[in-house]
């Protein structure tokens, strides 16, 4: 590693759909201290979830100012902002208050808008330029709703009185004492708004989507100088030198730098990126073509497939049916039973992501019986982030990519019965890193570049470490049973 400073420390803010948290990385890649702050969920109607923007920001602060008390301001080098992807915010420009809850990548309220589009023949013109499906999971038509729903708002964003962000936008705003209304490529590139070829706001994207460029930040690299905090947040002017999307953030921590290179993530939703290098590969099969960074200048492009529902619906089981007191407990109850006899839950809260993309699918549990218990139930939610993932691969598989080794990262992946699971479906090599808390780690990484600590993504490399490596074990039979059985309970729930 060639690190200019070895002193260094860096703060990472991950802000993410159900919890903020700050947490303090050496020049190593360790944790020096972290803090957490959870967010609770709004949900206003049936596939509506919104956040509350001001409770973010309170808890940014909060975790922020509780790690630099603990380090001293004066030893923080940088910092770095990765954040839940999608969720739109708008913001007034004088007054920094936004015009309404945050709308939430996981919000499907605007399916119909979505629909319509599809039904005006626009969807191979917006994946062209965007590599993104038309679905309500994007950020333009969610700004689109915002506009013509919150009185005045479109009027007011047309005179340029109104900011648009994703939630990294918005912190960097609040941050810097509305001086920098900016946000990076990887974000840009999941509002549907962006052309990600040209790497420019797209004007017939704009007019689709009916959003007034006046509304819409700066896009820059995803490691350099985005501005520095108000000194009277936290004691000191501290620079901000990376920004990236939560997934995009964890490519990095994983060490994915490389075409070919696949990564893995377990957290409310489950999240599958393959690096493609400099070449944005278009898929067959329903897969996002994305921005993976950014970095002077040069971008390198992802195939990506989205899980709207993996940790969340173990939440679910936890906090809305009580099945369960902690979330650890799963592995338990995955282990108590050999299986789930027949048992498939498809959580499909909010719709299927993809390869599906349809937003009128909701979830079921399938295949109950007089003897299915606890257990059985908790264990077929586990299953289910891991037939999910298989149907990504599956896409992936058509579209001519071959695999042998996916690594492995968010809260979920520390369930050692799951990695194995996993492993076992996919028949891939399963590799869980030494430090699981990637996306903060990745977006440390790129901060420590923005600021100079590191010269090149190759420290980032030197530094990744497995923690333990997960081999398939099941016979083909049994993985193609399951697995046949998994895609009949997805057609019993499509929309």
């Amino acid at each position: 590693m060639c690190a200019v400073n070895a002193d260094a420390r860096i703060l990472a803010i991950d802000q993410g759909t159900t919890s903020t948290r700050a947490m303090v990385f050496d020049a190593a890649g360790q944790v020096l201290v972290q803090a957490q702050h959870e967010l609770p969920q709004i949900y206003p109607q049936d596939g509506w979830v919104e956040h509350n923007a001001e409770e973010i920001w309170r808890a940014t602060v909060e975790v922020c100012a509780t790690v630099i008390e603990q380090i001293g301001p004066e030893t923080v080098t940088a910092m770095g902002i990765t954040n839940q992807r999608e969720t739109a915010v708008i913001w007034d420009r004088d007054t920094g208050a936004p015009i309404h809850n945050a709308i939430v990548w996981q919000d499907r309220r605007t399916a119909s808008m979505c629909r319509s589009i599809r039904e005006r023949g626009l969807e191979a013109e917006i994946a062209a330029r965007t590599g993104l499906v038309v679905d309500p999971y994007f950020s333009a038509t969610k700004i689109s709703w915002l506009l013509d729903n919150v009185q005045g708002a479109r009027a007011a964003a047309e005179a340029g009185r109104l900011a648009f962000g994703t939630i990294d936008s918005f912190l960097l705003w609040r941050l810097t004492g509305g001086k920098v209304h900016a946000s990076d490529a990887t974000n840009a590139a999941r509002t549907q708004l962006f052309d990600i070829h040209a790497q420019v706001w797209n004007d017939s994207l704009l007019e689709i989507f009916q959003v007034p460029r006046a509304l819409l930040p700066e896009v820059h690299d995803c490691a350099g100088e985005f501005g520095v905090c108000d000194p009277a947040l936290f004691g000191r002017a501290i620079p901000i030198t990376g920004i990236a999307g939560d997934q995009h953030a964890a490519l990095v921590g994983q060490a994915c730098l490389h075409p070919g290179m696949v990564k893995s993530t377990y957290g409310t939703g489950g999240f599958s990126m393959l690096n493609t290098g400099g070449k944005a590969v278009p898929s067959d099969n329903r897969l996002l073509t994305t921005v993976a960074y950014r970095l002077n200048g040069k971008t390198t492009y992802a195939l990506e497939g989205s899980i709207f529902v993996a940790g969340a619906a173990i939440q679910w089981l936890r906090d809305g049916l009580g099945l369960i007191d902690q979330s650890p407990q799963s592995e338990d109850h995955a282990r108590a039973v050999a299986g789930t006899e027949g048992v498939y839950m498809v959580p499909a809260f909010t719709g299927l992501g993809a390869p599906y993309w349809d937003a009128d699918a909701r979830g079921a549990i399938v295949g109950l019986s007089r003897d299915t218990g606890v257990s059985h139930i908790v264990r077929a939610a586990l299953e289910a982030v891991c037939f999910q993932t298989l149907d990504l691969f599956q896409a992936k598989a058509a579209d001519g990519v071959v695999l042998d080794t996916v690594r492995v990262d968010g809260g979920m992946a520390e369930n050692d019965w799951l990695m194995q699971f996993l492993a076992d479906i996919l028949d891939l090599r399963v590799e869980r890193p030494a430090m699981t808390e990637t996306t903060a780690l990745g977006v440390a990484n790129l901060a420590a570049l923005g600021a100079g600590v590191f010269s090149s993504l190759d420290d980032v490399s030197t530094r990744w470490r497995s923690d333990r490596d997960f081999e398939p074990a099941m016979a083909a039979e049994d993985r193609e049973q399951l697995y046949a059985g998994w895609q009949k309970a997805v057609e019993r729930v499509r929309g």
